[in-house]
């Protein structure tokens, strides 16, 4: 069963990746070949991908075990989080099938309205977590 502590764990190494291409997209280089913040962009991209996967389900999973009041009121919601999670994880494989990962192309996605209104999502259930009472 999803928990808690596995839901934080995917929206850290989602805010995560997002800053290191924000970093990355700065840098203005033509490919990830040949220095070390072109191989780390790959690797936080395809954390990013993992992340993804099944990000809906998680929450949902959550919200089951932790026996949310109106837990109904949040279906929808995670319809809205599996959408948004799987059209950004689709941009992500994209740029990782490219031979070569460039600055611009990073640029490109960061700013892509699927990668943009992901972020705005976990930044919500991010806040919404807190808002859970712990569980003893």
């Amino acid at each position: 069963m999803a928990t808690r502590d596995e839901m934080a764990a995917r929206c850290n190494r989602i805010e995560e990746a997002y800053e290191f291409m924000l970093a990355y997209a700065a840098q203005g280089l033509a490919s990830d070949q040949g220095s070390n913040s072109g191989a780390q962009v790959r690797s936080f991209l395809s954390g990013l991908e993992s992340a993804l996967d099944g990000l809906g389900d998680v929450f949902r999973g959550v919200v089951t075990a932790e026996g949310v009041a109106h837990a109904d009121r949040y279906d929808a919601y995670i319809e809205v989080l599996d959408r948004d999670a799987a059209s950004a994880r689709a941009a992500v494989r994209l740029v990782l099938a490219q031979p070569g990962i460039s600055s611009q192309m990073v640029d490109n996605l960061n700013a892509s309205i699927h990668l943009r209104a992901l972020l705005t999502d976990v930044f919500l259930v991010d806040e919404v977590l807190k808002t859970l009472p712990a569980r003893v």
